[in-house]
């Protein structure tokens, strides 16, 4: 198959990574790409958000399926530019996008589906915001309404700065002031054709900087999968999978059906177990990132087949998708000053030297080939990916993977998977 991958990250890596597994293997390009995806796949100078220039390469190259990986092109609307000429692609029009694009229009699906989540109000004055912490009262969630690259929540004790959160993105949009949910976090992704869901494996992130959950809010530092704790929860994996289908998946995409707007693409549901039962943090509308890092590997059904059925709307005859009892460890590595303004343009070195790791993958997230040099170009620079027997192995292949990796200023948590392990 002809494939076209939009997006330059490591999500994107992965994604490419997890098709080429595949035999045969697929004709796939990406676009614009990165350097590490460069050296396996051919890469466009593409803007993935031009829809008129997406669709018409497409055309030009008889693509038969576009996969679209980051947010941005799908609240640009390139999906419906694709749909519109004919070519299948795996992505959510603008419309059903809006779920990860509007925290408010998300949460309006939610309450009208009867999906369970947190209470929340709007604000968009920082009045209506100062009402609403008090009325929630600590620790405060403010959320910026739209995109926000991952680093538009704040959760704290500290109402001042709860305050300046909502200052500075009500000067981009309104806010969400949500009240607080304690529990373990789940990632769980569900492919979607606009009426049939189907599940991949659960994994969860980190999202702090630090370890033991210190520091801000990121795009995210690592993440492990399977989750063996859910097991002591739920009985199974499984259970819990079949619980997220019927009272969030299904419910949410036949709403968003019954309004005209089918959700063809990557159901992300951002998940927590409270002492009262699962609610939904946050839809996205596309993979998420690290986790996508540490699902497909585990992947035993071809990825590209799951994807055509979504984008074509044939997931409704396919069994569910297998995985392998291995489990796999991501640890991202970050550029110094990460998440604020990182310093980017030094160079990498190691790289060789970490892939040589039994068992070891690296996915660059923000990367470039300058003068024969590979350096950073932006805050999360790879994510470095190990699977293994148990959990133990796969930290410390991951482990040994990045101490042969060297960036100036670099950092990266210690602690991912070690609740775990």
């Amino acid at each position: 198959m002809k494939i076209l991958v939009l997006g330059s990250g490591a999500r994107e890596h992965a994604i490419i990574t997890a098709l080429l597994r595949e035999e045969p293997q697929h004709s796939i390009t990406a676009a614009p790409g990165n350097a590490g995806i460069a050296t396996d796949v051919p890469v466009v100078a593409l803007d993935a958000t031009d829809a008129d220039a997406v669709a018409n390469y497409a055309i030009r190259e008889n693509v038969e399926l576009v996969v679209i990986g980051p947010e941005a092109p799908l609240v640009a609307g390139v999906a419906d530019a694709l749909r519109t000429r004919g070519i299948a692609v795996f992505g959510p029009d603008k419309a059903a996008a809006a779920l990860e694009g509007s925290k408010t229009f998300a949460k309006r699906i939610m309450d009208e589906a009867g999906v369970p989540t947190g209470l929340a109000v709007r604000a968009g004055t920082l009045a209506e915001a100062e009402t609403a912490l008090d009325e929630f009262g600590a620790p405060y969630v403010v959320k910026a309404d739209g995109l926000a690259a991952g680093k538009g929540v704040l959760v704290t004790p500290d109402r001042a700065a709860a305050l300046a959160h909502a200052t500075f993105w009500l000067e981009h949009g309104s806010v969400l002031i949500e009240e607080f949910l304690d529990g373990q976090e789940i990632s769980l992704f569900l492919l979607s054709d606009g009426e049939d869901v189907v599940p991949l494996s659960p994994a969860q992130d980190y999202k702090r900087l630090g370890d033991n959950d210190a520091g801000p809010n990121t795009g995210g530092m690592g993440a492990y999968s399977p989750l063996p704790w859910l097991d002591a929860t739920f009985g199974s994996e499984n259970k819990f999978v079949n619980e997220i289908i019927e009272t969030v998946a299904l419910p949410t995409v036949r709403q968003l059906a019954a309004e005209g707007t089918p959700f063809v693409g990557l159901l992300y549901c951002g998940l927590i177990l409270t002492d009262t039962g699962i609610r939904v943090i946050e839809f996205n509308a596309r993979f998420g990132d690290p986790e996508t890092q540490v699902v497909l590997p585990r992947l035993v059904t071809p990825l590209s087949g799951l994807l055509f059925a979504a984008a074509t709307g044939g997931l409704g005859a396919l069994p569910r998708p297998e995985f392998s009892g291995d489990v796999a460890v991501t640890v991202v590595l970050a550029s110094e000053n990460y998440p604020e303004n990182p310093l980017v343009g030094r160079e990498i070195t190691g790289l060789d030297a970490a892939l040589a790791v039994h068992g070891v993958t690296i996915a660059h997230a923000a990367t470039a080939l300058i003068d024969g040099a590979l350096v950073s170009t932006g805050g999360r620079v790879l994510s470095v990916v190990a699977v293994g027997d148990t959990f133990v192995q796969a930290r410390a292949r991951a482990y040994e993977a990045l101490g042969h990796v060297s960036l100036e200023g670099s950092h990266f948590r210690s602690d991912i998977a070690a609740r775990v392990a």
